[in-house]
């Protein structure tokens, strides 16, 4: 029995008054599905109840970083035994060489870490030790894929793969946008052309592997590589953002997965435990650049913060066990299969994408590839999707354009159960 969203509404008209929108982050608040967001008191395991006391099975999972589940025991003991020591002092503790080691033994083509505290931090630095090693001011990103609120970021194409950026937030001036070109995800001969133009300008490709941001997409065969390829030939470094897929594709992330050898990675979520944290990472030569080891600067209080660090060692110790990719796997494949053959049953003609324990259910009959073919997605048919799974308790992320995330918490009765609650929505949906 669903007990409604009334004390939801009421929380979200009180934050409304004093924080913009009513959210810390936009999509929180659900307006691309036409709905107020759900307030929640509790995660367990693979469930969150919100304060209407409805229970739902989470594929959101703090957009993808709680791997293990909500509050999973070894990680909570070892919280807890951090907060009888302190939660922050600003200066160098052990723990910290602790995960920076762990995260150089799994991504084989790093040397150093530097630890920052979001994503959005770990890109942005990793774009400045970029130009600042190459000396070049340029940089490509490529459409629908997000590597956090920089200014730099915030850009999308002009009329021609090479005319100047245009930026996509009012506060981010034009001259920021020049140095960034938008190119098109899965396109290697579009950034050929780009590379044959202005080669000798460009410092640094950041790409997600597999994108995250416009849905989940792979890389088509051959395109990560080529990005190898053209980086290296142009003297310009390859910048991965593994901020979503780093030890959630595989444990030393995409890049194992595919076999690429980035210059830099970006990390962020599941090397935090599901707490504020991310990392860059590169090759010792570029890495000593930063200080205080070279000139270009970077810094943080709080980076590092032992409970940070202490969720994020318990969480990668977990998942460095004998079999734990393997069971993500059969976990996922199951609610993919499922997904598939209820929304064939309904006479639903729709995409699904999925690497590993991200997918993603597309509102279009075409193939996804790219930011173009994603956007041809029918946005209310989703919404609709949303809300009829919200309502029979399966908590999915409030855009068509985010991926789905499998947990070693979900069991295989909560996932059939989602697949039959698809099954119902996808029916009333066809007719």
């Amino acid at each position: 029995m669903h007990n409604g969203f009334n004390k939801s509404a009421q929380l979200y008209e009180e934050a409304a008054r004093y924080i913009p929108g009513g959210v810390n982050s936009p999509v929180r608040a659900f307006k691309s599905v036409g709905k107020t967001p759900v307030f929640i008191t509790k995660g367990e395991g693979a469930v969150l109840t919100d304060v209407d006391g409805n229970t739902y099975i989470d594929y959101v999972g703090s957009w993808g970083p709680l791997v293990l589940g909500h509050r999973h025991p070894e990680v909570v003991k070892a919280l807890q035994n951090c907060l009888e020591i302190g939660t922050s002092f600003g200066a160098p503790t052990e723990l910290e060489t602790v995960l920076a080691k762990m995260i150089v033994d799994a991504l084989p083509a790093m040397d150093m870490v530097r630890l920052v505290n979001s994503g959005t931090e770990a890109a942005m630095s990793a774009i400045r030790l970029a130009r600042g090693y190459t000396n070049r001011n340029k940089i490509i990103k490529f459409a629908g894929c997000y590597h956090g609120h920089a200014d730099f970021l915030l850009i999308k194409a002009g009329s021609g793969a090479l005319t100047l950026g245009v930026p996509t937030s009012p506060g981010v001036p034009a001259s920021t946008a020049e140095h960034t070109i938008n190119a098109p995800f899965n396109d290697l001969e579009t950034l050929q052309d780009i590379f044959c133009q202005v080669g000798e300008d460009i410092a640094a490709v950041i790409v997600e592997p597999v994108a995250g941001n416009m849905g989940v997409i792979p890389p088509a065969p051959g395109f990560l590589a080529g990005l190898r390829k053209l980086t290296a030939r142009h003297g310009a470094l390859l910048i991965i953002d593994e901020v979503m897929t780093g030890f959630r594709v595989a444990y030393g992330g995409a890049q194992v997965l595919y076999d690429v050898e980035p210059d830099i990675t970006c990390l962020g979520k599941i090397i935090g435990g599901g707490l504020p944290v991310g990392a860059y990472a590169g090759k010792k030569e570029i890495m000593s650049a930063v200080a205080p080891a070279g000139p270009i600067y970077q810094a943080g209080t709080l980076s590092g913060n032992p409970l940070a660090v202490t969720a994020g060692i318990a969480t990668l110790e977990l998942l460095r066990r004998p079999g734990v990719y393997d069971t993500l796997e059969r976990k996922s494949a199951r609610l993919d299969r499922g997904l598939r053959q209820a929304a064939a049953d309904a006479g639903l003609e729709l995409t699904f994408n999925r690497v590993g324990s991200m997918l993603c259910t597309f509102f279009t009959n075409e193939p996804v590839t790219d930011f173009d073919s994603a956007s041809q997605s029918d946005t209310k048919q989703f919404a609709e999707f949303f809300a009829g799974m919200l309502q029979k308790g399966v908590y999915l992320a409030p855009s068509q354009f985010e991926a789905a995330f499998m947990s070693l918490a979900h069991t295989d009765e909560q996932i059939d159960y989602t697949i039959e609650a698809a099954r119902a929505v996808f029916k009333e949906i066809k007719k």
